[in-house]
């Protein structure tokens, strides 16, 4: 089965390295961005915003004393967090748009994984590019990635310049699979790698309840806590899946894993689509992060996760746009304008997931998904993962609510800036 690719890969990474707009990892520098919009989770605030190092230094104002070695003229301009991507598989980006209008198990089965079967490392290598290239062009700056090749997604997103979770996908029976065994090593060897590397950070990435076995998933809780490391899984995505766990255990996929103790280790679960009252009522009580897939959910025709209910809960959700396999495109924008409106929808109420909410999904929630501090939002002291975006486009005229205009009338092609750990990696 033949992979189809738009370019190959040496004339897609000149191309990728030779452009202007892609300034990669060389320009470190401290930044002021003169006079613009700034959206902090408080207010839209107006003045100045200060870069020193990979740290915001001051919003709204120049500190005496500062002398940047950057101006940046805000007048016209948004300053906004940089989106955080929490489900993807970056190395999917050569299936776009060869598998679609497919059943999930079909699309999964049938299409995906034989072609994946015949992926090579550098396939994966070209794959993340492509995707790190088109999540800063949206402005997405920081995303979580299950992966099947190592070091390929974290030496994509190095080279770019993005900040990364990286997890390995993990599949066995048990703890004695040699593939297994093989698949976790490689996620270790590969967390040892790069572990100098301060924008790219690691979790165990078990598959799913039904690609990992039960004496895998007990091996894998007592791995996390061995090395200090969160869960990244997929999680009641289809109802098949939930349907399977029923009959064959005699309990849904999460009341599965809490009964072995899975959600003792910090986790991150994708999709959560169909849950009970007490599937949520667990999820809430165990802080499991929820990453919300509208748009993948709905072609793979998997259904709409009950997000208000989880909301309603206290529980931590924030969001990803799965694969280009599933998604097509990795548009965090889109992907928030999906989560507002399908809840609105299905709930019959428009004040339900009020763009403000849906921001916060996409940026500071992410952020604690993924354990990283101070990181989602514009505030003193933050890791300076900005996106200014042009306040000069059409679909923002005229901008009445700023706030609303991110989530209502943002198509992902706004950014003219994009600043990742303080430096200025895009820029059109």
């Amino acid at each position: 089965m033949e992979i189809v690719y738009a370019s190959r890969k040496d004339q897609y990474i000149a191309a990728f390295m030779s452009e202007a707009a892609f300034l990669g990892k060389d320009n470190d520098m401290d930044i002021r961005i003169k006079n613009t919009r700034i959206y902090t989770d408080k207010e839209i605030v107006k003045g100045d915003l200060c870069i020193s190092g990979n740290r915001i230094l001051a919003v709204g104002s120049t500190p005496a004393g500062f002398s940047p070695a950057r101006e940046i003229d805000g007048k016209d301009l948004f300053a906004v967090p940089g989106l955080i991507n929490c489900h993807t598989h970056s190395y999917m980006s050569v299936f776009r748009n060869i598998a679609d209008d497919l059943s999930f198990d079909e699309w999964l089965f049938g299409a995906i994984m034989p072609r994946e079967d015949k992926m090579t490392p550098e396939d994966g290598y070209e794959g993340a590019l492509i995707s790190c290239r088109e999540m800063i062009e949206s402005g997405t700056t920081c995303f979580m990635d299950m992966h099947m090749f190592p070091g390929m997604t974290a030496k994509a997103a190095k080279e770019t310049g993005m900040r990364a979770v990286m997890t390995r996908g993990l599949t066995g029976p048990d703890r004695e699979d040699a593939g297994a065994k093989r698949r976790l090593i490689e996620h270790l060897e590969e967390t040892i790698q790069f572990a100098d590397t301060e924008t790219i950070s690691f979790r165990l990435g078990p598959h799913a309840i039904y690609t990992c076995g039960e004496d895998y998933l007990r091996f894998l809780i007592e791995k996390a806590k061995e090395v200090g490391q969160g869960f990244h899984i997929h999680l009641s995505e289809s109802l098949k899946e939930v349907e399977d766990c029923q009959r064959e255990r005699g309990m849904s996929p999460v009341e599965y894993l809490d009964s072995i103790g899975f959600f003792e280790i910090p986790t991150c679960a994708a999709h959560c689509v169909h849950l009970s009252e007490n599937d949520m009522d667990i999820l809430a009580k165990k802080n499991v992060s929820v990453i919300h897939n509208p748009k993948s959910n709905l072609k793979l025709a998997n259904g709409i996760a009950p997000i208000a209910g989880l909301l309603e809960r206290g529980v931590n959700v924030c969001l990803g746009t799965d694969s280009q396999a599933s998604n097509n495109v990795l548009n965090m924008y889109s992907e928030m304008n999906f989560a507002a409106l399908l809840q609105k929808g299905v709930t019959g109420d428009p004040t339900v997931l009020p763009a403000k909410e849906v921001i916060r999904m996409a940026t500071v929630n992410g952020a604690k998904a993924l354990g990283i501090e101070k990181l989602g939002e514009i505030k003193e002291e933050y890791l300076a993962d900005i996106a200014l975006l042009d306040m000069g486009r059409t679909n923002y005229r005229p901008a009445n609510d700023l706030e609303a205009a991110l989530v209502y009338s943002s198509n992902g092609t706004e950014s003219k800036y994009v600043i990742i750990n303080g430096e200025v990696v895009y820029e059109k």
